[in-house]
């Protein structure tokens, strides 16, 4: 009996974590501004999620994410930048710092969430989601690498670091996305 109870148990166990697993709507983060980004905020709507970094070859991305964020914004189309120091440690600043050279820099106007760890056994719940979705298991590869979440809350692709914001496969994945 005991035995019965154990597996019954686990069964439980498995379904619970199963039945609350996270959904894209239900992140909330601090922004480098110190206001909540609440993602239930975002149903219906087409959004960006990029891991970034100060001091990457990549960096230079952050113009073309504040472009392509300008251009969509008014469509029902967010961006949020997540800062990370998993790659390299080539975002050494702090939550303030980066944010203002986001802002100063390059102009940013999308929220750029307080620094996250992205890779790994601690990386933060969200990317914990995204690694989690179908065709979508696998470790974020570097900085800049980008997740398109349809209306709906799932993921419509993913872009790695080597395909800029304005590729055509990104802003043609939006437009056919958008409200």
């Amino acid at each position: 009996m005991k035995l019965c109870n154990y597996a019954v148990t686990i069964i439980f166990l498995l379904i619970s974590i199963r039945a609350n697993a996270q959904s894209f709507y239900q992140n909330k983060y601090t922004d480098t501004n110190k206001s909540i980004i609440d993602f239930s905020t975002f149903k219906g709507q087409t959004v960006m999620v990029v891991n970034i970094a100060t001091r990457c070859g990549f960096t230079g991305q952050l113009d073309d994410i504040e472009k392509l964020y300008k251009k969509y914004q008014s469509k029902k189309f967010k961006i949020v930048g997540f800062p990370s120091s998993n790659f390299g440690g080539q975002t050494p600043e702090s939550n303030d710092e980066v944010g203002k050279f986001c802002r100063l820099k390059y102009g940013a106007t999308f929220p750029i969430i307080e620094k996250q760890n992205v890779i790994g056994n601690n990386k933060t719940p969200i990317y914990k989601w995204l690694n989690s979705q179908k065709g979508f298991e696998s470790e974020v590869a570097w900085n800049f690498e980008k997740f398109i979440i349809g209306p709906d809350g799932r993921i419509l692709g993913r872009f790695p670091s080597q395909v800029g914001p304005l590729d055509k496969s990104i802003t043609s994945l939006i437009e056919k996305n958008i409200q």
